[in-house]
């Protein structure tokens, strides 16, 4: 079988290789790829940024967003031949840390936690894979065209299960929301904001393309200003920070309303530095018992929320997300931008060649 590789430790060393198909155990599925996701963490182990290779290899199979169809399930499994399936990306430590003994592998509390296409675990960027039964999750068939989008759904299921669960330490029912950034996990957090009947705001720079139409699709508002002005004259209840950039979060942290949740998916670049007045931000967070939270990766509680998410959304909406397909052949065509980039998948099966 062909699939994607690259050795994280190498600069641009990402390339399509015959491997082996893979044998899958007694309690695994053999699944036939049909696409991956490509986000800012495989641009990163491209880049030799991030990643780690499976032991006693040199090179990772990419991919963490995934998609595929069951090829052959184990007897008395819960999947059958034919089945839509994501994998989970992360499994727990091996230890394991509390966290990871109660299922909660995505608060791993000593960091021996492995993923699938990121972390000594070959991803899912290849023509077949295999998973063990425990970390697939099916999918409404009607998802075959995008069902690739479940992973970063997850990480905004997840996202929200953490605004939900911050704001319920006192009397909590939110009416507006400020997601900034939309890209697929802004736009993403901004559908399961909707389906909440949330007063839902998106911030984004671009002022064309697919966004503020996907964001107006929504029943949202769309907003290019400055996220001082923006946040400043919402007062949002919450805050879904989908940029990393520094000055927006810092910006959106200081613009809630009173008992207000910030919840941070973004990951920020390191090393530059910008000035902000600490002591009104703290002023500001403690005496309207605001909240602040960081948020990464999600656990098979947020796969399955984000597979009933997924079922209900609207699936043209869905499809607006995707961008641009590329074939496995012409992969590197996924790792270079474009002005209307949304979300870009490589397809992985025959038929999408």
């Amino acid at each position: 079988m062909q699939a994607l590789t690259v050795d994280p430790t190498k600069a641009q060393s990402l390339r399509v290789e015959d491997l082996a198909d893979p044998t899958p155990g007694p309690d695994e599925l053999l699944v036939q790829g049909l696409a991956i996701g490509i986000c800012g963490t495989d641009k990163e182990i491209v880049r030799a940024e991030y990643g780690w290779p499976p032991p006693h290899r040199d090179r990772l199979v990419l991919g963490h967003e995934s998609l595929g169809r069951v090829a052959q399930a184990p007897e008395g499994s819960d999947f059958r031949e034919g089945d839509l399936v994501v994998g989970v990306v992360r499994r727990p430590d091996p230890v394991p840390c509390g966290a990871c003994a109660r299922g909660e592998f995505d608060m791993c509390r000593n960091g021996r936690y492995t993923e699938r296409g990121i972390k000594a675990l070959d991803g899912f960027g290849s023509e077949f894979w295999s998973v063990e039964t425990d970390y697939a999750v099916k999918l409404d068939p009607g998802l075959a065209e995008v069902g690739v989008l479940m992973e970063p759904t997850t990480v905004v299921a997840k996202a929200w299960e953490q605004v939900r669960l911050v704001g319920e330490r006192t009397w909590f029912e939110p009416e507006r929301v400020l997601v900034t950034g939309a890209g697929p996990i802004g736009l993403l957090a901004a559908l399961l904001g909707a389906q909440r009947g949330l007063d839902v705001h998106v911030l984004d720079r671009v002022t064309d393309g697919p966004k503020p139409a996907l964001v107006a699709a929504l029943g949202a508002t769309y907003h290019h200003a400055d996220v001082d002005e923006v946040a400043g004259g919402l007062q949002p209840d919450v805050v879904i920070e989908a940029t990393g950039a520094s000055k927006v979060v810092f910006d959106a942290i200081a613009n809630t309303s009173a008992n207000g949740v910030v919840c941070l998916t973004g990951v920020s670049a390191a090393g530059r530095t910008l000035r902000v007045d600490a002591g009104s931000i703290n002023r500001e967070i403690v005496l309207e018992n605001d909240a602040v939270v960081g948020s990464v990766n999600a656990n098979l509680r947020h796969y399955r929320q984000a597979a009933e998410a997924l079922a209900k959304a609207d699936p043209t909406w869905l499809s607006g997300l995707i961008t641009r397909r590329v074939p496995l052949a012409r992969f590197a065509e996924a790792f270079s931008a474009q002005s209307d980039d949304v979300k870009v998948v490589v397809t992985l099966d025959q038929g999408q060649r």
